[in-house]
């Protein structure tokens, strides 16, 4: 699945949100990509003595290079960011590039870190330049950020009840009107593909 060169990568971003049953989901839409992407930033709740681990295991099974994120670090093409556990991953842009904010504020919607809390600064430095993607999970937590994606002009993505463990986050996205597409699972990467292939939104 190769991806032509037409896209600005510095203006380009991918989103990932997960909980419940995220861990499994999140490594089947990375292995499904090829290494030519824009940066990925990834929120799955998880303690923190986790984190690192995951993205470590994600890395030896796909094109991507895959690590935990780092504060004030530039998110680069090819490179997917998990946020590290314990701690929010936000998103900030800096001279033309865009860097990781990682930070130990209070928990939003009781999680820490909180897709909210990085979907919500993707849609504000990223605009119509993201793609958010939606995944399994209990409660609402990301259904609100996906909604502001959406809102700012970015593409933005539901996985589907029978593809969910836990039909929750995903649910409350598509019931307020916040994604774009539902779609099962396995449909996501090449979906995220077609996406970034076509002009700027």
């Amino acid at each position: 699945m190769a991806l032509r060169q037409p896209l600005a990568f510095n203006d380009r971003l991918i989103a990932i949100g997960a909980s419940t049953g995220g861990t499994e989901a999140i490594r089947e839409v990375l292995a499904g990509l090829p290494a030519g992407l824009p940066g990925i930033v990834i929120a799955q709740h998880m303690p923190e003595r986790f984190t690192r681990s995951f993205a470590e295991r994600l890395d030896r099974t796909c094109a991507l290079v895959v690590k935990e994120a780092v504060h004030g670090e530039r998110i680069l093409p090819g490179h997917a960011y998990v946020a590290p556990g314990h701690s929010h991953l936000a998103v900030i842009r800096s001279g033309g590039h865009y860097l990781a904010e990682v930070s130990g504020s209070a928990p939003v919607n009781r999680h820490r870190p909180s897709v909210d809390v990085l979907f919500q600064a993707v849609a504000r430095v990223a605009g119509r330049n993201a793609v958010g993607v939606l995944l399994t999970g209990m409660g609402k937590d990301g259904a609100a950020g996906l909604l502001e994606m959406r809102r700012a002009g970015a593409f933005t993505i539901a996985q589907d009840e029978a593809s969910c463990v836990v039909y929750g986050m995903p649910r409350e996205a598509a019931e307020i009107g916040a994604a774009c597409e539902v779609l099962d699972l396995r449909a996501i990467p090449a979906r995220i593909v077609g996406e970034l292939r076509q002009t700027v939104r």
